[in-house]
């Protein structure tokens, strides 16, 4: 009979932040994969969990990860943990979790703390709907190409930055996208937590002034949707897209997207011209 794969949550910060049945997993498995064994005994030693470790920091991911999955087709039960957070999410895990269900090995979710969703409920900003988009590149035309491709996105925005790079992500994504309202989180849980709000050139100004050291978190403002007018040059870039082979519908979502236009009054639009 094949183990179980368990995905545990930890602490982001505070050792204290790990649910009671993330704790009894922890305690009731035969072995604990960790990201660094070193980093997550402090973890088990704080809560007095003592058990067998194997690592799958990420350089060695593709290799322990056939040792893992072993183990858990012998019947062994695993639980995966990274550094922080949820394993396979900013994290190693994935490598794992995919041969896991190559091999139908029941996976089971052990949810806990999350710096994005943290970040985002003392942000201010709106909750209902944002998009997660992770580490922004480090290359400074790729980081441009992917805040570019989220210009007309409305929902919140949520990033994470290393210290290094904080500055030149804020100076990009406010180049970019203009003076939109964010709210820079710092350290989230941890002794030296601090949160900036204001608007980009604001929040860039407050930092400048701080001592920038930490994991960030950036959460930004989406785009607002406004009554922008449908010009005749956007009807002529419509017909070009056409003439050259592309349906109304796929021609009108380009063109939408592009100028941030309603599809439906484009689309409307256009037959209304004879586009």
């Amino acid at each position: 009979m094949k183990g179980t794969l368990y995905i545990v949550s930890t602490p982001i910060g505070n050792l204290e932040d790990i649910t009671l049945r993330a704790l009894r997993i922890l305690g009731e498995v035969d072995v604990i994969a960790a990201e660094d064994t070193r980093h997550s005994m402090k973890l088990l030693n704080h809560h007095g969990i003592r058990k067998p470790m194997i690592s799958y920091w990420r350089e060695k991911e593709q290799e322990r990860s056939d040792e893992i999955i072993s183990r858990l087709l012998a019947g062994k039960s695993v639980a995966l943990i990274s550094d922080a957070g949820t394993p396979g999410i900013a994290d190693p895990g994935s490598v794992i979790i995919k041969k896991a269900i190559q091999q139908n090995i029941q996976i089971v979710s052990v949810p806990g703390p999350s710096a994005l969703v943290a970040a985002l409920s003392v942000s201010g900003l709106p909750a209902e709907h944002f998009t997660y988009q992770g580490f922004l590149p480090s290359r400074h035309m790729q980081r441009k190409k992917v805040i570019e491709d989220l210009r007309f996105e409305e929902g919140t925005l949520i990033f994470y930055e290393a210290p290094h790079r904080i500055l030149e992500s804020l100076e990009d994504l406010a180049g970019i996208l203009g003076e939109r309202k964010a709210a820079v989180v710092k350290e989230i849980t941890k002794m030296h937590e601090d949160v900036v709000r204001g608007t980009l050139s604001e929040v860039i100004g407050s930092i400048r002034d701080t001592t920038i050291a930490g994991e960030y978190v950036i959460v930004l403002q989406g785009w607002e949707r406004t009554d922008k007018a449908i010009t005749d040059d956007v009807l002529s870039e419509l017909r070009t897209h056409m003439k050259k082979g592309l349906g109304r519908k796929e021609a009108v979502r380009k063109i939408a997207e592009r100028y941030g236009l309603g599809k439906k009054e484009l689309y409307r639009k256009s037959l209304d011209e004879g586009s």
